[in-house]
This record gives structure tokens, C-alpha cells and sequence, in this order.
């Protein structure tokens, strides 16, 4: 689809969406978002071609993502909601949603056909892993390391123990600031077989060895807690090896030209979408319900990709991916041969518990 097209599109849509003319519409949007090299691709592949479609509407961002639910709990309990669009994690979705705090929607009423003819909800498929999700991207949680910090005579780091191996691979590490991987990974590198570690890791003891594990490396990791951190640390030589989005490795390699490799080994798996805030009013929710249909159709999930290396949650965008772009891709053959699936039930079950019991491991 052409940039013309598009926009013409995005004009069609405001005067379609929900039945609602562009005057019964907000002219202005609060967006949750990530920062960094995903909300940039945010912006460019949707949000500044709504804006041109659709001249005097704004877009304020916030870069809360991290602490959507907690934040969206508060909003909810002082009766005061002031976003109207949250990119969050499925799982974070899920808990959302069964706490009744993002909106339940139709697939057919409020995300457009596939390009292919196909419906949204075919088009998506098992990715609407809820009824409030709204999925965007397919991403995962890897590794980069430093390739001019490899020891001499050692072999580049290839699998995911040897983030536990500071013999071999002496150096700091970057992790997350939260249990969600680490503790798969800690478990899967003590011995753990893959179809069992959310088994293990739903028990007290299962929970207390991955700790455990991750205690063997704990003095040598810094902990992060924004997406762009580990790029970073790597690329100011802080750190040898590090964990953190691919598409913020991509930007730090192919973007940065920093002497920097990924780790695809035990890549997590994971979904990312928007959710719309329960009790928006209705100016707000037309405006919403809008520019997530311009945002999430065909081409413009596709277009994201433009920006930043995250495979499209819609089938019909897949074949729209650039060349270039697809071997950066965490769904590429090369790069998917170990994977990790990542359990969304089991994080919206058991995140608030095993939260605060890993927020007292570190404080220890």
C-alpha cells in the first residue's frame, strides 16, 4: 500500500470508526509505551501517519510501560484514568483483564480484515491470547555480547549456560530487574528439562533454586530495568554479555555499528500489544477505537518492521517484511533453532507472588 493510500485510508477510518464522526472524537491521545527504539518504531510506522491523516490530533506519550498494572490499579481505585492506549506484555494483559481494568472487545468490530481477505480474529489467530489483547509484535529476550571481550583461546558465547560461566566467560552480566526469564533460565541451566521448568518453578522449592542459581552470578550482574539499558552498558564496554529485547540489540548492532553479537540461544518468546483502559469516555474511546484499527491493519504492522527487528502478530503482514530485515528476525529458522516459549498463564498467575519474593532475594 502506497504512503497515499494509507492516508487516505486513515482518513476513511475516522469517519468510520465505531459510527463516530471526527467531531464526536477526542483530538487527543495519552500513549503508554516502552521508549526507546520500539516507541520510535511506534511513531514512525503509525503514529506520525495517523497524525498527517488526521491534522489536529495529539499524541502525548508516556513511557510507563513497565508499570502499566500497578499504575492502571492506582488510576482505577482514585477513579481517575488518564491513558487511553497501553502497550504491554501478554501476560500483563491477561492479569488486566481478568481484573477487570483493560476493555473486553470484539476482534471483527474493532481491528480491520487482514489484506488477504482474511478476518482480524482468523488474521491474529492465537495470539488474542485474551479479550482485551491487542497484539502488535512477536519478540524475545536474548543476549548480546561483546565480541572484543571474548577470553583468548575461548570460543564466542553460543548457549545459554555459558551466561552462568564465569570461569570461562569471566566479566559482568546484565539482567533484568525482575524474575520474569531469569528464572527460566536459571533453571533450565541447573539441570531442569525444558517441558518442566514452569512445573518447577510454580513450587516454593522450584522457586528457591532458581534463585539459587542465580546467586552463583549474582555479584557480577547489574541489573536493569529499561529496554535500552543493556545496549548501552555493551556498547560503553560496562558489561560483557547482557539480556534485553532483540529489537534493542538490533538497533545497538546494525544501527550503532558496536562490536557487538546476539545470543539467540533459549531466546524467549513473547508477545507485545496494546490494551484500551476500562472506563474511557466516549470521545476518548472513538479516537482510540480508531487508531487502533489504522494501527494494527496489514500494512502497518508490517511497516513497524521497517524500524526495528519484531516479527508482525497479523499472517497477512508476514510477507510484507523487507529482506533485509527478516534475518534479524527472533521467528528466522537460523535463529529459532532453541527456543523458550514463554508461559503468559503462569505470569499472570504467579507474577505478584514471585515479584516480591525476588524483590527480597535482591535486597538481601
Amino acid at each position: 500500500m502506497t504512503l497515499t493510500k494509507s492516508l487516505l485510508a486513515g482518513t476513511a477510518l475516522v469517519l468510520a470508526a465505531g459510527g463516530a464522526s471526527a467531531q464526536e472524537m477526542a483530538n487527543e491521545m495519552t500513549i503508554v509505551s516502552w521508549g526507546g527504539a520500539y516507541q520510535n518504531s511506534q511513531l514512525k510506522a503509525y503514529v506520525e501517519p495517523y497524525m498527517e491523516a488526521n491534522p489536529g490530533v495529539t499524541v502525548t506519550w508516556d513511557e510507563s510501560s513497565a508499570e502499566a498494572v500497578a499504575k492502571l490499579r492506582a488510576m482505577n481505585e482514585a477513579g481517575n484514568i488518564t491513558w487511553d492506549l497501553v502497550d504491554v506484555v501478554a501476560a500483563d494483559s491477561i492479569r488486566l483483564c481478568d481484573e477487570g481494568l483493560a476493555m473486553e472487545y470484539d476482534p471483527e468490530d474493532l481491528l480491520a480484515e487482514g489484506d488477504d481477505g482474511s478476518s482480524a480474529e482468523d488474521d491474529f489467530g492465537d495470539l488474542l491470547v485474551d479479550d482485551c489483547f491487542i497484539p502488535q509484535i512477536v519478540y524475545s529476550t536474548t543476549f548480546g555480547y561483546r565480541n572484543d571481550m571474548v577470553p583468548e583461546g575461548a570460543d564466542a558465547p553460543s548457549e545459554i549456560c555459558d551466561v552462568f560461566d564465569l570461569e570461562t566467560y569471566p566479566g559482568k552480566r546484565s539482567l533484568e530487574k525482575r524474575p520474569i526469564n531469569n528464572m527460566e533460565w536459571a533453571l533450565l541451566c541447573d539441570g531442569v528439562a525444558k517441558e518442566d521448568v514452569y512445573d518447577v518453578l510454580g513450587t516454593p522449592e522450584g522457586q528457591e533454586q532458581a534463585l539459587a542459581k542465580l546467586g552463583t552470578i549474582k555479584d557480577d550482574v547489574i541489573w536493569w530495568s529499561a529496554g535500552a539499558d543493556t545496549p548501552q552498558l555493551l556498547a560503553d564496554g560496562e558489561i560483557f554479555m547482557g539480556s534485553t529485547y532483540n529489537g534493542r540489540l538490533y538497533s545497538v548492532i546494525v544501527e550503532q555499528d558496536q562490536p557487538v553479537d546476539m545470543m539467540w540461544d533459549a531466546q524467549v518468546f513473547d508477545l507485545d500489544g496494546w490494551i484500551i483502559p476500562e472506563g474511557l469516555d466516549d470521545a476518548h474511546l472513538a479516537r482510540v477505537s480508531d487508531f487502533v484499527k489504522f494501527a494494527t491493519d496489514t500494512q502497518r504492522l508490517a511497516d513497524q518492521s521497517q524500524y526495528i527487528s519484531y516479527g508482525p502478530a497479523r499472517l497477512s503482514s508476514a510477507p510484507l517484511v523487507g529482506e533485509d530485515m527478516k534475518p534479524h528476525m527472533p521467528t528466522d529458522p537460523e535463529n529459532a533453532k532453541n527456543t523458550f516459549l514463554y508461559n503468559y498463564e503462569f505470569w499472570a498467575d504467579y507474577r505478584d507472588d514471585i515479584d516480591a519474593k525476588f524483590q527480597a532475594w535482591l535486597a538481601q
